[in-house]
């Protein structure tokens, strides 16, 4: 195994097979974040999601996927060359994996390719116990989504935030009120047909317990391109706690917590997730 990898997995103390499939996920992604950075993805996109809020700030939980924004517009961003600066780079270090872009059936704005790895091999790489390697089936696979959204509404604000491992390196991140505003985005509008995504309330959560400014503006610009607000109508704090109130009120919080817990070190942080708890919870929500 490769020193750095040693490096990186030891801050996971992993000892259930979630806990290596987690860590190796984790590292995947921040290598895959690295062989951007050497392609030098960051001068045309930057990071944003939970996964930039679980590596770049602290968020105390596990997330996915891999979403960026570009900078500006471009209709013919090609994803493709960057799939392989993240396959190079993943392989270096002695992982076996493949990054292939997703095949489109409909016309989207999103440029969407997917990290897949046989987790059995991976494990074997990594050194891990000879017993969880023998519980994990031959064919169990570890899949990270990463998407691209090419279609950016607005301007964002960015800053540059340093990773130190597998080596020294610098992603180019939204702010944390610009990623506030995607988050409150998602919660409102992400499709829920098949169940509640506890993630986005959780995440919701952590931003209004650190009294993290949404940026309304953004907020605004992302609703009205989703046609869920309307452009020449003012957007205010009011009419934010007036729209996620509806939504709290439709939420199935028990859906909501089992989606969660999976992510989640301590399962008793959402012991007291109801809609009473939410609605009294946005009242706190501060405007940049």
């Amino acid at each position: 195994m490769h020193s750095a990898i040693e490096a990186m997995l030891a801050k996971y103390h992993c000892r259930s097979e979630q806990d290596y499939i987690n860590a190796l996920k984790e590292i995947f992604q921040e290598i895959a974040l690295l062989g951007l950075w050497r392609a030098k993805f960051y001068e045309k996109a930057a990071f944003y999601g939970g996964t930039a809020l679980r590596i770049l700030y602290g968020l105390d939980r596990f997330s996915e996927d891999l979403d960026f924004t570009l900078l500006k517009k471009n209709n013919r961003f090609d994803l493709k060359p960057y799939n392989q600066a993240i396959a190079d780079e993943l392989n270096s270090f002695g992982f076996q994996v493949t990054v292939d872009t997703k095949i489109k059936n409909i016309e989207s704005t999103i440029e969407s390719a997917f990290i897949k790895a046989t987790t059995k091999k991976q494990l074997i790489i990594i050194n891990a116990e000879p017993d969880i390697i023998d519980r994990i089936h031959k064919m169990h696979t570890i899949k990270i989504k990463m998407e691209v959204d090419t279609q950016p509404p607005g301007t964002v604000e960015t800053e540059v935030k340093n990773i130190f491992l597998p080596i020294p390196f610098s992603v180019k991140t939204l702010t944390q009120s610009d990623l506030f505003a995607g988050k409150l985005h998602a919660t409102l509008c992400r499709p829920w047909q098949k169940r509640v995504k506890g993630r986005d309330w959780y995440d919701l959560t952590w931003y209004v317990a650190r009294n993290i400014p949404v940026n309304l503006k953004h907020l605004k610009d992302r609703l009205v391109q989703t046609h869920a607000w309307k452009k020449n109508i003012k957007f205010s704090r009011e009419d934010l706690l007036k729209i996620l109130a509806d939504k709290i009120n439709e939420t199935d919080f028990k859906n909501a917590k089992a989606d969660i817990i999976p992510f989640i070190k301590d399962k008793h942080a959402v012991d007291l997730w109801s809609k009473d708890f939410f609605l009294k919870l946005i009242q706190h929500i501060q405007i940049k």
